[in-house]
């Protein structure tokens, strides 16, 4: 190593910010001219090690600026100020089928950022770091409060803003797999919502008694919510990702009691018996699962349950009695849902039914099924539990590196600008975008 490298200095700014916020990755002090290797290390709760890199060549400064200087190769190239984390995969060796989410999200993520003389692309275990700095991504901004709600029978955590309020809510609801899903509410809640992330697959009722809940759990969380001295109970919306659009579009077209200001349904369908319970809907979709079809690897793709798109009316949601604005996220490449042929059916139901105008649609080419808040890595496929078999299956979820990246971070954008217009109106809210 030439003497002058030992002065490389690494910084990152912020070094502690929320997890959609841009990072800023400078080099200084390096040998101008000299080829560098700038590499992100995560572990996660998992104990699973994943790590992203890009190979750059330092100016006639000795410097490099990641957000304005081209990585040459590496597991992302260009210009890319965020790649260090959107193009983080699992470390050589790893078990194949994994995906990076967050489970206690009153943690960090941590990242290490780290500086290597040369391009290299294997062995970093066994390389000394020239510099390395520790970087920490929140879910929660400071003052964000995570209560866990137990009442009306819910499995479900409240995420209120910092502030006294009244903050707008939002009921959040993920997919197939289950669980108590956190981190994007919390996320939600750092921007100004009081976001209430719900189990309705595998709450403790449904473990308890075998049971899966009905469609009053989703009326029962919509009132703690409403309820809530902190929360403004005349505005507040529903965000659902795959089989979660699936109850937000039944709650928000069928419901007496829950009465939305908007409603963001992300790589779904309408699809569905109009008259089902969660088990009446899920038991339709495993009807279907003959149409299941597997790739080369083995991987399933399940978009074709769905299609051809219905023509009885009985088996849709009808979306042209749909009263408040909808948002609609597409992934062209969804080989799990068929949410792009869902979104036309959609565009044309409530054209015919006059309520258009409530619709807004954001579709992306070569984006997956797995929309998530921007710069959480891709998985264009991974093992996946389906609450109803319990049994895991590799699941492919499709997708591009790049351009699903790209929309992840262009939708959310759109997402909290929708959710702000629908529900906060004129008044701006409080915005934490930075710690």
């Amino acid at each position: 190593m030439d003497r002058k490298q030992c002065c490389v200095k690494l910084s990152v700014q912020p070094s502690r910010g929320l997890m959609d916020e841009k990072f800023i990755v400078l080099v200084q002090n390096a040998l101008p001219g000299s080829q560098l290797t700038i590499r992100a290390l995560h572990q996660c709760e998992d104990g699973h090690s994943w790590e992203a890199f890009g190979h750059y060549t330092a100016d006639t400064t000795g410097t490099i600026d990641v957000s304005e200087d081209p990585s040459i190769r590496g597991t992302y190239s260009g210009v890319e100020q965020m790649g260090l984390l959107w193009s983080l995969r699992p470390i050589p060796g790893s078990k194949p089928g994994l995906r990076m989410r967050k489970k206690n999200i009153q943690t960090p993520m941590e990242v290490t950022i780290s500086v290597y003389q040369g391009h290299q692309t294997e062995g970093f275990a066994d390389l000394v770091p020239l510099s390395g700095v520790v970087v920490e991504r929140w879910y929660m901004a400071p003052g964000v409060r995570r209560i866990p709600v137990t009442e009306g029978g819910l499995t479900a955590t409240l995420f209120l803003p910092s502030g006294p309020g009244p903050f707008p809510g939002l009921l959040d609801l993920w997919g197939g797999g289950g669980q108590l899903v956190e981190y994007r509410a919390a996320l939600l809640a750092s921007h100004g919502f009081a976001s209430m992330a719900i189990d309705y697959l595998t709450s403790k009722f449904t473990m308890e008694t075998g049971k899966m809940v009905d469609n009053q759990y989703f009326e029962t969380a919509y009132r703690v919510l409403q309820q809530h001295p902190q929360v403004c109970g005349s505005k507040i919306a529903m965000i659902g990702l795959s089989f979660g659009t699936s109850m937000t579009l039944k709650m928000a077209i069928y419901s007496e009691v829950i009465k939305l200001s908007a409603a963001v349904c992300i790589s779904g369908s309408h699809v569905q018996p109009v008259e089902g319970s969660v088990e009446e809907i899920m038991g339709f979709f495993q009807k279907n699962a003959g149409k299941t079809r597997f790739n080369e690897k083995n991987e399933a793709i399940w978009r074709d349950l769905l299609l051809p798109i219905p023509t009885d009316p009985s088996l849709k949601a009808d979306v042209g009695r749909l009263q408040c604005p909808l948002l609609l996220v597409v992934g062209e490449d969804d080989q799990n849902w068929p949410a792009q042929e869902s979104a036309l059916d959609i565009k044309e139901m409530m054209a015919r039914a006059g309520n258009s105008h409530l619709l807004t649609v954001l579709s992306y080419p070569n984006a997956g099924h797995l929309i998530e808040p921007p710069y959480t890595p891709h998985a264009r496929s991974s093992t996946f539990k389906t609450v109803e078999i319990q049994e895991k299956v590799m699941c492919l979820w499709g997708g591009q590196t790049v351009e699903h990246s790209r929309a992840q971070e262009d939708a959310w954008k759109k997402i909290l600008f929708f959710l702000r217009e629908n529900l906060y109106g004129d008044r701006n809210p409080t915005l934490f975008s930075h710690l």
